[in-house]
C-alpha cells in the first residue's frame, strides 16, 4: 500500500491508485484514534465532500467508521464548499471535520481533509499525528463500523443541510443591500464544483441579477482542472467580453475556497491585486481597523497598503493554516494568499471564495468604478507594484546541487544587492531596490517555483530571468 503523506490541505492522491477505499479507511480510523486520545471523541465530527467521484461513499463509510469508534458524524446530505464545512464545524462546536476535497486539483484526484476544532487547516502537529498512526495501520484490518442505520439509532449519525447558517453569517458581513441597489449583472462560475447553488443563489436572493454557467453537477469539471485561473475560464471571459450589461465575474475553485475574479471588460485580476484592494476598501470605505496577514509567496502590495494606512503586515509560510491561527486568534482583520485563498476577521479560519467573490461585488458595487480603475487608484496612493510566478523543471543534476546553491547565496541578483533573506519557506531575496525573488522546491515533483515582484512592469521579466539563470546557471 501507499505511504500516507499529509500535505499543506491534508492527504491527495490519484483516484484508484494511492487513493483508495481501503486507505481512506484506514486514514479515517487514524483520525478517530486521534480524536480518542486528544480526548475530543464525545464533540462528533462534521463529515462531507465536494463533487468528484464517489465523494458520497467516501463520506458514507466515513460515518460507518466513526460510529463504529463511538464517535458521532454530522452527515452533509450533498457536496459541499470546504468553508461551508468549517463554517458547520465551528457553529456545532464539533471536535473536527472530515472533508473529501481535492480543491483545484483534476478530476482524477481526491484527497482527506482533516479540520480541529479551531475550523482552520490542521497544523502539522495534528497531521503528523494522524500520519503516524495511519501509516502504522496499513495493510490491517484496525476498524469496526457500524451501518448508517444502526448507527443513527445509536445517535451516531444525523444528516445535516448547512447551508442556511452559512448564508445567516455571510449576510452579516456583506452589504447585499449595497450590491442590489447597484444594479449590476454578474456573472457566477462554480466550475461544476460544489459552490453550485451558493453564491448564484445568495445573490439572487438578494434581488441580484445573475449569470450562470458552468452550475451543473460534472465530477470531470468540463475535462479542466476546476481551478478559477486564467487559463482555465476563457469560456467564462469570452461570456464576459461577449455581453456588455455583466460588469462583473465571479468565480469559485471545486470545492469554493478559492476565487477567480473577471472584471467588466473580460480582464482576470490576478489574486495578489484583489487581496490589496479589498485591505483597502475595508480600512477606507468600511471603517475597519486591524492588520493583515499573507504568505510569504504573496505580493508585497498589500505591504504598501498596510503602510499607507498605519497597520502592520504579518508574514506566514505557504499554507493557509498559518492564516487561519490570526484568524483563529482575533489578530488580524483579512488574510490571504497569491493562491486566491482569503478570509477576514469575524469568519472562519479557512479559504473562502465565496465570501471573497461577495467582499468583491460589494466593493465594485459601493466604489461605482471597474477593478481596473480601482486598481490604478489604489496604485496612485501606495505606488505601483507587479508580481509574477514561473515554475522550473530541474534536471536531476540541478536538483542535487540546489541546496548548496540555497546554502551559499551571491550577494548580488545582476545588478541588485541582497539585502535580506528570508527563510520560512523557500528562500527569499530582498533586493536593495525593493524588489524580491523567492524560490520554492516544490515537494512532489523535480521543479522550482520562482516568484518575483517589482516596482515596473518593464522590469519584470528582466527580473524573473535573472532569477531562472540563478537556478539553471
Amino acid at each position: 500500500m501507499s505511504h500516507i503523506k499529509f500535505g499543506t490541505s491534508g492527504w491527495r492522491g490519484i483516484f484508484c491508485e494511492e487513493f483508495t477505499l481501503d486507505n481512506v479507511r484506514v486514514v479515517v480510523q487514524a483520525i478517530a484514534d486521534h480524536l480518542h486520545a486528544e480526548g475530543l471523541a464525545d464533540k462528533g465530527v462534521v463529515v462531507g465532500c465536494d463533487a468528484r467521484f464517489m465523494g458520497g461513499d467516501f463520506s458514507r463509510e466515513t460515518s460507518r467508521i466513526l460510529a463504529g469508534a463511538g464517535i458521532k458524524s454530522y452527515f452533509c446530505q450533498r457536496d459541499t464548499p470546504t468553508p461551508v464545512i468549517s463554517h458547520e464545524l465551528l457553529r456545532r462546536r464539533a471536535a473536527g471535520a472530515i472533508n473529501f476535497t481535492a480543491s483545484h486539483n483534476p478530476y482524477n484526484y481526491n484527497g482527506i481533509k482533516f479540520s480541529p476544532v479551531s475550523g482552520g487547516p490542521a497544523l502539522p502537529a495534528t497531521t503528523n499525528d494522524i500520519e503516524t498512526r495511519a501509516n502504522a495501520m496499513l495493510g490491517e484490518i484496525v476498524f469496526n463500523s457500524l451501518d448508517l442505520q444502526t448507527a443513527a439509532e445509536k445517535g451516531l449519525f444525523e444528516e445535516i443541510d448547512p447551508r442556511e447558517e452559512y448564508f445567516k453569517t455571510l449576510q452579516s458581513l456583506i452589504d447585499f443591500n449595497a450590491i442590489a441597489e447597484a444594479g449590476m449583472t454578474i456573472a457566477v462560475n462554480p466550475l461544476y464544483g460544489s459552490g453550485r447553488g451558493y453564491l448564484d443563489r445568495i445573490l439572487e436572493e438578494a434581488g441580484v441579477m445573475v449569470v450562470k454557467v458552468n452550475d451543473h453537477l460534472d465530477p470531470y469539471f468540463g475535462g479542466k482542472p476546476p481551478e478559477p485561473a486564467e487559463e482555465y475560464i476563457q469560456d467564462f471571459i469570452g461570456l464576459i467580453q461577449g455581453d456588455d450589461s455583466i460588469v462583473l465575474g465571479l468565480a469559485t475553485d471545486g470545492d469554493a475556497d478559492r476565487f477567480g475574479i473577471i472584471d467588466r471588460d473580460g480582464s482576470y485580476i490576478e489574486p495578489n491585486y484583489i487581496l490589496a484592494l479589498l485591505f483597502d476598501y475595508m480600512i477606507r470605505r468600511k471603517g475597519l481597523r486591524g492588520d493583515a496577514a499573507r504568505s510569504v509567496a504573496t505580493s508585497h502590495l498589500i505591504d504598501a497598503v498596510a503602510a499607507h494606512h498605519g497597520v502592520k503586515i504579518l508574514e506566514t509560510p505557504v499554507g493557509f493554516k498559518f492564516i487561519g491561527e490570526y484568524i483563529s486568534e482575533d489578530k488580524i482583520l483579512i488574510g490571504g494568499e497569491e493562491s486566491a485563498g482569503l478570509s477576514i476577521k469575524g469568519h472562519v479560519p479557512e479559504k473562502d471564495g465565496i465570501l471573497a467573490c461577495l467582499l468583491v461585488a460589494e466593493m465594485v458595487a459601493v466604489e461605482k468604478k471597474s477593478l481596473r480603475e480601482l486598481l490604478t487608484d489604489l496604485y496612485s496612493r501606495v505606488g505601483e507594484i507587479y508580481t509574477k510566478r514561473i515554475n522550473i523543471r530541474l534536471s536531476p543534476h540541478l536538483e542535487a546541487a540546489l541546496p548548496a546553491k540555497f546554502e551559499n547565496p551571491p550577494e548580488k541578483i545582476g545588478e541588485m544587492k541582497i539585502v535580506e533573506i528570508i527563510r520560512i519557506d523557500g528562500n527569499k531575496y530582498l533586493l536593495d531596490d525593493g524588489s524580491w525573488l523567492l524560490f520554492r522546491k516544490s515537494g512532489t515533483e523535480p521543479v522550482v517555483r520562482l516568484y518575483a515582484e517589482t516596482k515596473s512592469f518593464e522590469s519584470l521579466d528582466k527580473l524573473i530571468e535573472l532569477g531562472r539563470e540563478f537556478i539553471l546557471g
